[in-house]
């Protein structure tokens, strides 16, 4: 009888991650994007995070102290919400600004909802394109310093060139966190290394965007502006940070690559054809609603059924 084998319940694999875990990663991964903005846009982008972050933890605090639920501070969601959320903020936007975004992110798009885990969109976009509908004009304000200008993408759009390599590097106008693609990378090869996301929504994200900008961009196989577009405005934050929220994207594998297409040919339409330069944010919370639509028809099949076949 010591040969028997023991059957138990499932789940049979256990796993040391947890959610706490997987956005204290996040946290890590998105710090290197966030310090350089603070860098180089200087004390007001500092301030721009701050006040998003404390709003965003606060808000969550406070409802379910209200609402008599647990209190899930702890496991860093609000903070991550908090932090992208002030990323995707220009670092003139004042400090009341700030606050109301961080509260229809928390409370609108993930609270109200049930909470973590239950938001059918990124509540960190929610709360930008909430901010950006509402207050368009503050939220193309890029003045810092003594330094006014256009984004590169903008530029683009208007015929003008623009230098990759400080596009690179980081040194243009844009939103806090958007602006250096080698920052941005630095936290996505962390998460990567860690194994919070993998490569099938960014890679194919990233990818289709690319052909479509191909196909219908109007410069053709132009390297310098593929990378401006690759570089420019939030995209890469978009592909690496937001685009993979496990909440709010599929998670079949089918669906994660139907996903990153659907991403690409969005973002791809939204800067070629539509009124903005940009278009990355509205891209992602149209797919994010997509999302049931691309799970029902990839989900695979159950172990012992096959399709039903027509009739006989």
């Amino acid at each position: 009888m010591s040969d028997l084998r023991n059957v138990s319940s499932s789940p049979h694999i256990r796993d040391k991650a947890t959610s706490s875990n997987i956005m204290r990663d996040v946290c890590i991964a998105l710090l290197p994007a966030a310090a350089f903005g603070v860098f180089h846009f200087g004390p007001s982008a500092l301030i721009v995070l701050l006040v998003t972050v404390a709003t965003s933890v606060a808000t969550e605090y406070l409802y379910e102290k209200l609402m008599h639920k647990p209190v899930t501070v702890g496991d860093y969601s609000a903070v991550v919400t908090g932090l992208l959320l002030g990323m995707n903020l220009p670092c003139s936007a004042p400090w009341w600004m700030a606050v109301l975004g961080g509260v229809f992110a928390i409370l609108v798009a993930k609270q109200l909802f049930g909470g973590l885990g239950q938001n059918f969109m990124n509540p960190a976009l929610a709360g930008r394109c909430f901010l950006m509908i509402s207050f368009a004009g503050r939220m193309t304000n890029y003045t810092y310093d003594t330094f006014t200008g256009a984004t590169p993408l903008a530029v683009l759009r208007e015929g003008g060139s623009v230098d990759v390599l400080q596009m690179v590097v980081g040194n243009t106008a844009g939103m806090i966190g958007e602006t250096s693609a080698i920052a941005i990378l630095i936290g996505a090869a962390y998460l990567l290394w860690r194994g919070v996301i993998d490569l099938k929504i960014p890679g194919t994200y990233l990818v289709t965007f690319v052909i479509f900008m191909l196909l219908f961009g109007g410069h053709g196989f132009d390297g310098g502006y593929l990378a401006a577009q690759l570089t420019g405005g939030g995209l890469m934050l978009g592909a690496w940070f937001m685009a993979t929220d496990y909440v709010t994207s599929p998670i079949t594998p089918a669906g994660q690559i139907v996903y990153g297409v659907v991403l690409g040919i969005l973002t791809g339409i939204f800067r070629c054809f539509g009124a903005s330069p940009e278009g990355v944010s509205y891209a992602i919370i149209f797919s994010n609603l997509l999302v049931p639509l691309i799970e029902r028809f990839t989900i695979p099949l159950a172990f012992g059924k096959v399709k039903e076949k027509g009739g006989h």
